[in-house]
């Protein structure tokens, strides 16, 4: 079974201070568009291909899938989303968060999900 990865686009977009401010649904297509090479190849400890889901909020909303990530647009905030995901990971299987806000951390470790800073999706990070 894959591994699911689930990317807080909010926080790992946040952790880079590069204008994304001027236009978050931009920030949000730059960070779904480099992530299929994760999906396919995985990440630092868990050989890919993974499932990778990209969970967007506010003003990314409606940003659409690619091949390799699946977008799931949040109808509150993107934690409860995310909270929402790994609660209904199946019994067994792999759950990586990719985030470093402490309270989403909290959050999904209760439910058995890793997780893993905004770094981990920095080129050369990968397996």
């Amino acid at each position: 079974m894959r591994t699911l990865v689930i990317v807080d686009a909010a926080n790992v977009i946040g952790s880079v201070p590069d204008g994304w401010w001027r236009d978050r649904r931009g920030a949000a297509e730059r960070l779904r568009d480099r992530l299929p090479v994760f999906a396919a190849e995985g990440l630092p400890g868990h050989s890919g291909p993974v499932e990778l889901v990209l969970v967007v909020e506010g003003a990314a909303r409606g940003l659409e899938s690619v091949p390799g990530v699946r977008v799931e647009s949040a109808p509150g905030t993107g934690d409860d989303k995310i909270v929402e995901l790994v609660s209904g990971c199946e019994p067994g299987r792999r759950c990586v968060v990719i985030t470093a806000d402490r309270g989403l951390r909290q959050r999904v470790e209760a439910y058995g999900a890793q997780c893993a800073g905004p770094r981990t999706l920095q080129p050369g990070e990968r397996t």
